[in-house]
């Protein structure tokens, strides 16, 4: 059997041709080129046999090959988007997701030595009490959004303790309204928070910040013997854990000298950033809990927040 010629057309007019296709093509890897010539992407395709009778392609079984779903050599392609609801893109992104975690997670499966594991994410959710269910979990290997309330009644009692380490200039409003505002449930912890967990619990907290690639190390500087790991994607914490390649219990407390799984961290971070797996802040959308204006990014909210003083935010 020889090699395929195919021509695409898309309704914007546009014409292609997709040359030297082998008979061992894939659907997934015709979809890759589809995508790389129409810019429409691989999840929104719809593709249509352009000669009677027409017919819609199944582009669903990403391994078959395409001889198997009815392409020939010679034809045409009709290409369009087709258009998804909110739910579905949701979906197919948490579907992609995954199948990156998992793919990241096979390579390092084979980098890795004999006996250790994968370094894996725990999806928690998305309520605002991300960080502290993150921090929950791998303290005690279990996702309980009811811890959180605990963790942010230990950090009113630190900064409430000591009101000039914890200023106004540290923690953008006074002390006694930052106290009121981390209290409430739909209050975001970031920085300040994870600082403050990671001496109350006297563990190092190395945040895998996937938007910029980097690991920021919380509790570097005080020695401490263990540290866990937690995945940031720009606006969501999920936590990491070790999934053992030899039947053993999963992990979410490592020695510091253990520098295998924080390398693992960092190839965790670049590859996650290189497919693009972070929010960009300066384009999801927020409501205003007080007021429930819709904003959009995190300078709209900056810029709310200063208007009208108002300071609870919650993702939507």
């Amino acid at each position: 059997m020889g090699r395929y010629t195919l021509k695409l057309k898309t309704k914007t007019g546009q014409q292609h041709i997709v040359s030297n296709l082998e008979p061992n093509t894939t659907v997934q890897s015709l979809k890759d080129r589809i995508t790389e010539l129409t810019t429409i992407p691989t999840e929104g395709l719809h593709v249509v046999l352009g000669f009677p009778p027409f017919r819609q392609l199944d582009l669903s079984q990403n391994e078959a090959l395409i001889s198997t779903i009815g392409i020939t050599n010679g034809d045409t392609l009709i290409v369009e988007e087709k258009l998804l609801s909110e739910e579905e893109r949701q979906q197919l992104a948490k579907a992609k997701r995954m199948q990156e975690d998992e793919k990241l997670a096979r390579e390092l499966a084979a980098q890795g030595e004999e006996g250790s594991g994968i370094l894996m994410k725990q999806v928690v959710p998305s309520d605002n009490s991300c960080l502290f269910t993150s921090i929950g979990f791998v303290l005690t290997g279990k996702v309980d959004p009811e811890s959180s309330q605990y963790m942010r009644q230990i950090i009113v009692s630190t900064v409430n303790a000591d009101k000039q380490e914890y200023n106004e200039g540290i923690l953008g409003r006074p002390n006694e309204e930052y106290c009121a505002w981390i209290l409430q449930p739909d209050s975001w912890g970031g920085a300040i928070e994870v600082s403050i967990l990671s001496a109350y619990h006297g563990i190092e907290f190395d945040v895998v910040d996937i938007t910029n690639a980097i690991i920021i190390r919380f509790g570097e500087d005080r020695n401490y013997g263990m540290r866990a790991f937690l995945l940031f994607d720009g606006i969501h914490y999920d936590p990491l854990y070790l999934e053992s390649t030899s039947g053993e219990p999963p992990k979410t407390i490592f020695p510091i000298e253990d520098q295998a799984v924080y390398m693992q961290a960092e190839q965790l971070a670049q590859e996650a950033k290189s497919s693009r797996q972070f929010t960009d802040v300066n384009k999801f959308t927020l409501r205003c809990i007080d007021c429930d204006c819709m904003l959009k990014g995190q300078v709209e909210a900056q810029q709310h927040a200063k208007k009208t003083g108002h300071v609870n935010f919650g993702e939507v």
